[in-house]
């Protein structure tokens, strides 16, 4: 019988360096398909995950003792954002993203989950509806709400949202 060597933790910021590899190589495939002005390489600077990490907890997916996956976990106003979501890619396809969800899920104690991601990243779009995310109509007015980001960024991108029991 396999031994299952991963788990979920908690990363400090003396991971930092970790998620944004992560977060960078993952990034790679928004490259040709969202608008041409929002990608850069690196996609995240250092100096922005350093802000990023002030608002909210990243989790890491480990496998055999090596983060492979990472989320943000930010609770804002009254709702719950899942915030930069990525797997490395040679450990796509495996689960990873789904155990990470089922975290995150399961941490959270507002009713309404949210994530946002690029209108143009279909993969990711698929990705959150079959975990049962669903489209909101009202995405400009929810990303001007309870993200940081720029006018450009809510023009090209998209809420998902979900309504979870919580108690």
């Amino acid at each position: 019988m396999a031994v299952d060597s991963s788990s979920i933790i908690a990363l400090a910021e003396t991971e930092a360096l970790v998620i944004l590899d992560i977060i960078n190589a993952a990034a790679k495939r928004y490259g040709g398909i969202i608008q041409p002005d929002c990608y850069h390489e690196p996609y995240m600077s250092g100096d922005v995950l350093a802000c990023e990490m002030t608002s909210m907890t990243f989790y890491g997916y480990l496998q055999d003792g090596k983060v492979v996956g990472v989320a943000g976990f930010q609770p804002v106003a009254g709702v719950t954002l899942i915030r930069h979501a990525y797997i490395l890619p040679a450990n796509q396809r495996q689960g990873i993203g789904s155990k990470l969800m089922e975290y995150l899920k399961s941490l959270t104690r507002t009713r309404s989950l949210l994530v946002g991601t690029w209108a143009a990243a279909y993969w990711a779009i698929d990705f959150y509806q079959k975990y049962g995310f669903k489209l909101l109509p009202d995405r400009t007015e929810l990303l001007a709400r309870y993200w940081r980001i720029s006018p450009r960024q809510i023009e090209t991108s998209v809420v998902l949202g979900m309504e979870l029991d919580v108690k």
